[in-house]
């Protein structure tokens, strides 16, 4: 018996309520299974047999163990999206980022605690496209006897949506690559794993949110979509926003929610309408000329005591480029900031930077054309080292990256304008360094190199204040003044607006080695990624915690 089980054994004997409140284990095996969705059948990689995987439960403070073993013939590792792994990046998962990946017939235990956090996130796959089917649902609830900041709801339910494609995704990422063209999009949307009627398909494969009436439902909704922002909608159903990314916003009421892929929703929804059965949409958002997957997701809100084959309400969707809506949702955010809950923004600024965001286009002599679209930040696109880059800072390990990312565009040009006749991007591993509690302000501008488009960001290891945002270049003299440095919303993950700009603020008080990239899988895999060194502290608070022994190899 591992020691790890034992010591868990005995813990539970002796302490029964440490277990129940404090640590939390489960168990993940990625597994194979056959699955049918849209009149097709294939073989995809799963956690637990399930897609989506199972949901993981703890409390604010918890330690949380999970132990994933690998049964598949891929290479695998998990990443706990949001969670902020406070001196724990090994547990992190992104591959050759935090660790090395857990390789066929091998495991390893991820061990964190979710200090300081409580709301929705989600975990997926963070290697190569296996979050396609590899994701699932992460509930933080508060700690036991402190309430939540609202209406106590009557339940929860957690919405997670995603994307399908009848292929091996694997086989359209290789293909890609090979060939140097755009990936295939997907075939449908999904909630909950099930598509609903879909085109040139019989089955209705629909899920069903059953509610009572007066009843009130707080729905935890997640986007675990691969390459597509989504909107949310319910027929006749508002909704009121009161958490993004497990931090509390000021509520709000909406008929829409909007989400990028690896953005979290918590909303109230109460059922008061009349008895019958609502149709709930996700459709994609994409106001630019790149494609993208237009098969709207059906679900269902079935009332209690509805009559068998009642017709069902209809509602209508936002246009495909419907950027107000999508501007009003995100500018509708706001910090709860209250006395147990402030935003805790950063007033000054230790580093200034200005991150450029796009695609561009490189030579590549076996590709279909002659060349390849590739993707970069500052015109540097990310090259994956061999080894993990937490354990080459870790161990002093020369050659695998280098500290001179820049932290503005070496070359300006008009970002939003007319593109500049070069468009081939520099290639290199190389990280932003940071000293230990230090506080910086990022700038992320959207380019229009090859097409301007929407760019859903991510930042591991640390949460940040949205600021500002806006349409065409930033401008450094006049948007500061317009910056919200009071109840900025919080997040992880945020959406850069096409041909736009998006400002955060963040402190470094993590020390480690943290991802910061494009959450389109797409654009990840063509390079739109970076990675900031945070410098240990003072003392063993501000140090990093050392490796655990059974960290994957490379």
């Amino acid at each position: 018996m591992d020691s790890w089980v034992r010591t868990l054994l005995f813990m539970s004997v002796l302490v029964p309520a440490l277990v129940e409140c404090k640590i939390r284990h489960y168990h993940f095996a990625v597994v194979l299974k056959n699955e049918t969705k849209l009149c097709a059948t294939k073989t995809i990689v799963t956690v637990n047999g399930k897609c989506p995987g199972p949901t993981l439960y703890a409390r604010e403070d918890d330690n949380v163990l999970v132990r994933v073993t690998n049964h598949v013939q891929y290479n695998v590792t998990i990443h706990w999206h949001g969670v902020r792994q406070i001196r724990t990046g090994w547990s992190d998962g992104p591959a050759y980022i935090t660790q090395c990946p857990i390789q066929p017939g091998q495991n390893f235990l991820y061990n964190f605690t979710l200090t300081g956090q409580r709301g929705t996130l989600l975990w997926h796959a963070h290697i190569s496209w296996l979050r396609t089917t590899v994701y699932g649902a992460i509930v933080i609830l508060p700690k036991k006897g402190v309430p939540y900041p609202f209406p106590k709801p009557d339940k929860e339910k957690v919405i997670v949506l995603g994307e399908w494609w009848k292929a091996d995704t694997e086989a359209v990422v290789n293909q890609a690559m090979q060939t140097g063209l755009p990936p295939n999009i997907s075939d449908a949307h999904t909630i909950n794993g099930h598509p609903g009627p879909v085109p040139n398909c019989s089955s209705d494969d629909a899920y069903t949110l059953h509610v009572e009436t007066g009843k009130t439902y707080l729905l935890r909704v997640i986007n675990a979509a691969v390459n597509d922002e989504l909107f949310f909608k319910i027929a006749y159903h508002k909704l009121t926003v009161v958490e993004v990314d497990a931090a509390y916003t000021k509520p709000f009421k909406t008929d829409t929610l909007f989400l990028g892929p690896g953005q979290t929703t918590t909303a109230l929804l109460k059922a008061e309408q009349g008895i019958g059965k609502y149709l709930i949409a996700i459709s994609p958002f994409m106001d630019t000329i790149v494609a993208v997957d237009n098969v709207t997701g059906i679900g269902y809100l079935r009332y209690n005591n509805t009559l068998a084959f009642t017709p069902t309400t209809l509602v209508s969707i936002p246009a495909a480029n419907a950027t107000p809506v999508t501007s009003v949702f995100s500018e509708s955010l706001r910090s709860l900031n209250s006395k147990e809950y402030p935003a805790s923004v950063p007033l000054t600024v230790d580093h200034s930077l200005f991150f450029t965001i796009g695609v561009g286009i490189n030579p590549c002599a076996t590709c279909f054309n002659g060349s390849r679209a590739v993707a970069a930040i500052n015109n540097v696109s990310f090259v994956m080292p061999t080894t993990a880059l937490l354990q080459a800072h870790y161990y002093g390990i020369n050659g695998v990256f280098t500290d001179d990312f820049p932290g503005k565009p070496l070359i300006p040009f008009n970002y939003t304008g007319t593109p500049p006749s070069n468009l081939q991007t520099m290639n290199g591993t190389k990280v932003y360094r940071l000293a230990y509690n230090s506080t910086v302000q990022l700038v992320i501008q959207g380019n229009s190199i090859l097409a301007p488009e929407s760019h859903p960001t991510h930042l591991h290891g640390t949460n940040f204040f949205v600021v500002g945002r806006g349409v065409g270049n930033f401008d450094p003299e006049k948007d500061p003044s317009k910056f919200n440095l009071v109840d900025p919303v919080e997040r992880n993950t945020v959406s850069v607006p096409t041909a736009g700009w998006t400002a955060i603020r963040f402190r470094a008080d993590n020390p480690g080695v943290w991802f910061f990239h494009c959450h389109l899988e797409v654009h990840t895999t063509w390079g739109l990624k970076m990675a900031f060194l945070v410098e240990n502290g003072v003392g063993p608070n501000e140090t990093i915690e050392p490796p655990p022994s059974d960290l994957p190899k490379c």
